[in-house]
């Protein structure tokens, strides 16, 4: 496993990190996700990625088991707030800011969350006010760096222009070679301002393991068959898309890695890119996964993959 720096923290996380949306507390039970956790820790990866609305904290209660055992300082540990927690509780609202990050740490069973990201932009809540509750957590020892997520780039150059707070090392957007909206404004802000990329999605929710055929139905057991977990596929199962998808595999073939490797590799190849957050319902997904950190591919490779996707 190799290691990148998160923007301008102290933080160096795993180029694989290890989320819990529709996994942890929520799509698997409760042995398989232990299991993909020690698997985790087995193979250096050091950055887990959760969420307070995942599971409606159940995914937080998990990781706050699981983790309880091992010292604080083996893991890095980030977490999300934003989306409503009750029929009241939503928001980036100072009042919000303190009840779910407590709640957070109480779930989480520690004393500090390395990583705190808006999960999304708060609309109906001044700027200056989410980042002056965030830069109290900060201050106060609760956390250590911040982020965000799906933050369009107006907001961030709008953030960075507040005197006296403390400032972003982190973007969460969607990224991979089905996806590549951030590459036109985003990344290049951040990559000036010392705010690394942490990407979700970077396989497309699976699409990019190439095991969804055209015209076949979906492998049992597969994410899009799962009621908890398939409700977000529809747009990535569409023939042209999963056709250009089977055409990348002779690619990654000619790389000596699976579609999945190539795919998360690519995702890698932008230096701005700290991490690809992965989800995994067993331990030996997580592995093959995990295989993409350090992956030498050619150029040429990805240059025809671009070409091949962007005519899906």
């Amino acid at each position: 496993m190799r290691y990148r720096r998160l923007g301008s923290s102290d933080l160096h996380v795993s180029e694989i990190a290890l989320g819990s949306w529709l996994t942890f507390g929520l799509g698997i039970d409760a042995e398989q996700s232990r299991a993909v956790v020690d698997k985790a820790f087995d193979l250096g990866i050091n950055f887990i990625d959760t969420a307070n609305v995942y599971g409606r904290g159940a995914a937080e209660e998990f990781l706050g088991t699981v983790l309880e055992d091992r010292p604080r300082d083996s893991y890095i540990l980030a977490t999300k707030l934003y989306f409503p927690m009750s029929a009241s509780d939503r928001g980036l609202s100072r009042a919000q800011v303190e009840k779910q990050l407590d709640a957070s740490l109480r779930r989480l069973r520690t004393d500090h969350i390395d990583l705190y990201q808006c999960h999304r932009y708060d609309e109906e809540t001044p700027l200056e006010e989410t980042m002056e509750a965030l830069t109290g957590a900060v201050r106060a020892g609760k956390v250590r760096w911040l982020g965000f997520s799906e933050w369009p780039a107006e907001r961030i150059r709008a953030a960075l222009a507040l005197p006296d707070i403390e400032k972003f090392v982190s973007s969460q957007p969607q990224y991979s070679l089905l996806w590549r909206l951030p590459e036109a404004e985003v990344i290049p802000l951040c990559a000036a301002n010392g705010i690394s990329q942490i990407v979700w999605s970077p396989l497309a929710q699976g699409v990019l393991t190439g095991k969804y055929a055209p015209g076949a139905p979906p492998p049992r057991g597969s994410r899009a068959t799962s009621e908890e977990m398939g409700g977000w596929m529809d747009r990535l199962l569409q023939p042209p898309i999963l056709e250009a998808v089977q055409r990348l595999k002779p690619l990654a073939a000619e790389a000596g890695l699976s579609l999945a490797q190539f795919a998360l590799a690519w995702v890698l190849r932008e230096p701005n890119v700290a991490s690809a957050i992965v989800g995994a319902s067993r331990a030996e997904q997580l592995a093959e996964n995990a295989a993409a950190s350090g992956a030498a591919v050619d150029p040429a490779l990805f240059a025809e993959a671009e070409r091949i996707v962007a005519q899906a």
